[in-house]
């Protein structure tokens, strides 16, 4: 049966191990924490990220101390098998540990809220769309450049309703401006990961799906599709860019030029398409 001297023993070791845990979670494994800081979203994601790593190692610190110090103290001795002294309850321990629990559930849930609920006029705020529904909780001040994403079999389009409802197969933004993503898709559930945007989003057909971002550097991100939508989807796979002002200014110009011809077969622009079902499978 456990005594006090081994329960003390066993903290000690767990707040030792934690301490060292946290310190390298700190200094090695944050500054690397996925998905980075190309944008205030992906920013936000690793900070978060950084938040729970450093709250679940103690956890999973104690856990696995708590298993091997009664592993290794508490082994059956060499002779007859025999039960041991019957085990009661600990009051003051079952209390601490339903408190810890409770304060680090209280603590996760004040962080999301704060993220979610955050101003959208504030350094790091763009909006709490997150490609839930097409009614965010808040909307971002300002004029945010609307690029519509258009889930299809097996590849992504952009329409830029403020360019004229321009498609492009590729996809460019600028840096320090706000982005707000519209994602929908003509045909099955598709779903939109910019991973170093920290942007995912599902693409439902007739759904309209708002995602807000701010690029902070200019250079590529990965574009995935993050659901299984058929025999090509792993096909789903791009780079877009973050430009600089005046390079996105220049890149939709060219895009405007080279798909003026075709302007005009395009729908008109909507938030969600119904396309024929028998022409879109020829």
């Amino acid at each position: 049966m456990a005594s006090r001297s081994d329960l003390n023993r066993a903290i000690g070791i767990w707040v030792v191990l934690s301490i060292v845990a946290d310190l390298l979670i700190g200094f090695l494994l944050a500054p690397h924490m996925p998905p980075g800081h190309f944008s205030n979203t992906a920013s936000d994601q690793t900070e978060i990220n950084n938040i729970l790593a450093l709250i679940l190692a103690p956890i999973g610190v104690g856990v696995i101390t708590l298993f091997l110090y009664a592993l290794i103290s508490f082994r059956q001795p060499s002779g007859p098998i025999q039960d041991g002294p019957p085990v009661k309850g600990h009051r003051r321990l079952q209390a601490g540990w339903v408190g810890v629990t409770t304060l680090i559930v209280v603590i996760l849930a004040i962080t999301g809220t704060v993220e979610l609920l955050q101003s959208p006029s504030s350094a790091s705020g763009a909006g709490s769309g997150g490609g839930q529904g097409g009614t965010p909780i808040s909307s971002p001040s300002g004029n945010p450049l609307q690029v519509q994403v258009i889930a299809q079999q097996w590849w992504f389009t952009y329409r830029f309703p403020q360019y004229g409802g321009v498609e492009t197969f590729s996809l460019a933004l600028p840096v320090d401006r706000t982005v707000e993503f519209h994602v929908t898709s003509l045909d099955v559930i598709h779903s939109f990961w910019a991973y170093q945007l920290g942007v995912k989003a599902d693409a439902v057909p007739g759904a309209d799906n708002i995602a807000f971002t701010v690029p902070k550097h200019t250079g590529l991100f990965q574009i995935r599709c993050a659901e299984l939508c058929g025999l090509f989807h792993g096909y789903m796979a791009a780079h877009g860019e973050v430009l600089s002002q005046g390079g996105f200014a220049a890149w939709i110009a060219k895009a405007q030029k080279f798909n003026a011809p075709i302007l005009r077969y395009l729908p008109k622009y909507a938030k969600v398409y119904y396309p024929d079902p028998q022409q879109r499978g020829g």
